[in-house]
């Protein structure tokens, strides 16, 4: 079409004014690109555009893979090369070879000429006939003694553009020509004064061609065929590139590597800058068992706790704004601010529409609402002492556990008690760590329930409107983020929730990627938070709940140095008390009916005896297996018996449960909160603190009792007191407060006295952290 510019793919077609800048072309091109639905693609620009667009450039923007014309320079490229398997031929060169394999004529040995070198039809069609065994020689209008070079030619092609160029005397007897030209000539015995020939002299021709195309539709029909026939191959690679198979990765070679080539995945949580800077460090791993590069894998990657940060904050600001100006105005105030007039009218938006369809009232246009709706509307009578949702900030900072906030003038006196959080424990992390897609994250933050009316009614974030926002904050930190260990296998980094103050998991998203990529022969290892009482029973009653998937294979990582410290001292000298310790948490893990793998990490201070006696009491205990694993010192080399003990016991016959089922959760929460409480920690009982009480019985009004529970606890016991080491029994578990995190599914009771952002110790990691500024490197981080 000479005066549009347009996309055509089998599904659409995308036409462009003609008036479309490159730029707009080739973003265009670019969006057709990244659609997973679209297989194929051809670009027609008007045949006057190479005045104004590079259409090289326009081509190459193509997706290899999608060019259905083969004209890309990669397709074009192994093309040259021979690899016809792995390319997109041009259609009409295709179709060319298609109509000379009709007329049984073998290519092998046999002379062919193509006259032209044209990248659409000369050049491919000279590759195509030489890699199918003819002696090719191409011609073009400069071509010393041209009738002579044709009169040597078994097989002619044309495609020169010039009209009747080729006469049949020249002709070799019995040749084939295939003639891919289309010209016109002045004819005046048709209506319009011209006809169409081709590059041959038809009539002087066909006598003396064995075969030969007629002009016009000789070639142009068989160059349809040929792209719908790229179109469907296009499809059956993106078909095939979903299957699930062998991974074809080059590891990077360390000394005394023995890979088990399966494939592996592993997901695992973001740190959070709080502990990297203040008593943990980082969290990539050490020695030769860590995620790179460590630096960006440990400070801000892609920046997905920014945009938690700032959302969260976001949620925080409007909660007091709103309260402010709901005491400063009038309703009739407030809904013209919150209703403006635009372009002459009063218009909803979609998320106040939402509200109105909450609040019962089925209008949509805001000239029809009585007084009494819109005091309804415009008024959410927060109870400021009701609020849960807290300002949060990815540092620990001990000193804003308890702050007041509007003590400048401008807040007219309007001042209130509140308290920040480290950003891992807003329920936004939690949101991105649960979700399963852009809308469900979308439904997930519009739930969040942040206060509750003096009418004793939830207050959402949709209420506040501030949904949609939050939605666009996060809409790239949706996506894991990928990276790799130091011998090259694939690691996903997503989310970031604490394990003792949050759900303590990576994200739903980045496990079912990881497993549709390794294939159903391959294993994914994902990261549940220390201790195993608490972020192994939250992955199973949390995250494998509102995943739908079922783990294999529970491995709980020991080390001689922690369970000296449960142990009581220094030394290992009490089997039982080493007993009791490994055989609480492997039975913790039993509860779920998943086998157990204990990884017994080794140090460069423990001795053989001290791993044996370990994995003796561990074995003793009801693990499936117990293995030494050196991977800090030798790599993967160091976990290839664990590899192993794993893959074992993945194949066992697996009866995964729920700790509570679905009778239970009918009950209220103070029971789940109790099963936990009991056969997770040991625990004879628990109390709820009167704080605690009150949000019982106020969930229980609101409807949110049946929700499954997340602790906040400790993770230096099994009890709520980090001065409790080893397997402490006798104890009541304090709850002094709950809070509700309705978005994303759980409540969320505060044991003891466990904040919800971490102070600095004395001497924080950050003493040893420095750049060198000579070579840019990151010192003293790990």
């Amino acid at each position: 079409n000479n005066n549009k510019m347009q996309l055509m793919t089998p599904l659409m077609r995308l036409t462009l004014p003609r008036t479309a800048t490159e730029n707009e072309v080739m973003r265009s091109v670019m969006e057709v690109n990244e659609d997973s639905k679209v297989h194929g693609l051809i670009v027609q620009l008007p045949l006057d555009s190479i005045n104004t667009i590079n259409t090289e450039r326009i081509i190459n923007t193509v997706a290899p893979e999608k060019d259905m014309d083969g004209l890309t320079s990669i397709n074009a490229g192994k093309l040259a090369r021979g690899d016809l398997g792995d390319c997109f031929i041009p259609c009409t060169p295709n179709g060319c070879m298609e109509l000379i394999k009709q007329t049984g004529v073998s290519l092998a040995g046999k002379r062919a000429v193509v006259i032209g070198r044209s990248k659409i039809v000369g050049a491919p069609m000279h590759d195509l006939l030489l890699w199918n065994h003819a002696t090719v020689t191409t011609c073009h209008s400069k071509t010393a003694d041209l009738v002579s070079e044709v009169g040597k030619a078994d097989i002619l092609v044309t495609g020169i553009g010039k009209p009747e160029m080729v006469r049949g005397e020249w002709l070799k007897d019995g040749a084939v020509v295939i003639d891919c030209g289309i010209n016109t000539i002045t004819d005046s015995s048709r209506p319009n004064g011209k006809r169409l020939v081709g590059d041959v002299h038809y009539d002087s021709a066909k006598d003396k061609a064995a075969f030969i195309t007629p002009v016009p539709g000789g070639v142009g029909p068989m160059t349809v065929a040929m792209l719908m026939q790229n179109t469907v191959l296009s499809a059956k690679h993106f078909l095939q590139a979903q299957e699930p198979g062998k991974w074809n990765i080059n590891y990077t070679q360390l000394n005394l590597q023995r890979p088990l080539k399966l494939n592996a995945f592993a997901c695992v949580r973001q740190p959070s800058q709080g502990p990297t800077f203040g008593i943990k460090g980082g969290a990539a791993g050490g020695g030769y068992s860590q995620v790179i590069p460590m630096e960006e894998f440990n400070l801000h990657l892609t920046g997905d706790i920014h945009a938690i940060t700032a959302a969260n904050n976001l949620v925080a600001a409007t909660i007091d704004a709103r309260m402010f100006h709901e005491a400063t105005q009038s309703d009739k105030a407030l809904f013209n601010r919150l209703v403006p007039f635009t372009g002459g009218q009063r218009k909803f938006s979609p998320v106040q529409i939402n509200r109105l369809e909450k609040l019962g009232i089925k209008k949509t246009d805001p000239s029809t609402l009585t007084e009494e709706e819109i005091t309804h509307f415009v008024r959410l009578d927060i109870d400021p002492e009701s609020i849960t949702w807290q300002r949060v900030l990815d540092t620990n900072d001990r000193f804003l556990r308890k702050i007041t906030i509007g003590q400048s003038p401008t807040e007219k006196g309007f001042t209130r008690t509140a308290q920040f959080d480290i950003t891992v424990a807003s329920e936004i992390m939690a949101v991105l760590a649960l979700t399963t897609s852009l809308a469900d994250m979308k439904e997930k933050l519009a739930k969040m329930v942040v206060a509750t009316s003096r009418s004793g009614q939830p207050v959402t974030a949709e209420d506040l409107g501030v949904c949609g926002a939050l939605t666009v904050l996060m809409r790239d930190a949706i996506k894991p983020n990928l990276m790799q260990t130091l011998e090259g296998n694939p690691v996903f980094v997503h989310a970031a929730p604490f394990a003792n103050i949050a759900h303590g998991n990576s994200s739903i998203l980045a496990d079912k990627i990881a497993l549709k990529l390794v294939g159903p022969q391959g294993f994914v290892v994902t990261e549940a938070g220390f201790g195993a009482d608490i972020g192994m029973e939250k992955f199973f009653n949390i995250k494998c709940r509102y995943s739908g998937l079922k783990p294999h294979v529970v491995v709980l990582a020991a080390t001689v140095r922690a369970l000296k410290m449960h142990g009581g001292g220094p030394t290992v000298s009490l089997r039982i008390t080493l007993l009791y310790c490994i055989r609480k948490q492997v039975e913790n893990a039993q509860l779920f009916g998943v086998p157990v793998v204990v990884a017994v990490n080794a140090f460069k201070t423990d001795t053989k005896a001290e791993l044996d006696l370990i994995c003796k009491l561990a074995k003793a205990a009801g693990a499936f297996d117990a293995v030494h694993c050196s991977h800090w010192a030798d790599g993967g080399t160091g976990a290839v018996d664990l590899a192993r003990a794993v893959q074992k016991a993945a194949d066992l016959p697996s009866s995964f449960k729920f700790l509570y089922g679905i009778e239970v959760k009918k009950k209220k929460n103070v029971w789940i909160t109790l099963i936990i409480a009991q056969k997770i920690y040991g625990a004879d009982d628990i109390e709820l603190l009167p704080e605690a009480q009150h949000k019982v019985d106020l969930y229980s009004k609101q409807g949110f009792a049946g929700l499954p529970i997340c602790m906040a606890k400790t993770h230096l016991s099994l009890s709520h007191d980090a001065e409790k080491k080893g397997v402490p029994t006798g104890f009541v578990l304090p709850i002094r407060d709950i809070r509700a995190s309705v978005g994303v599914g759980f409540l969320y009771p505060l044991v003891g006295t466990m904040p919800t952002i971490p102070g600095l110790p004395t001497r924080p990691c950050f003493y040893d952290i420095d750049l060198d500024t000579e070579s840019g490197e990151v010192l003293g981080l790990f």
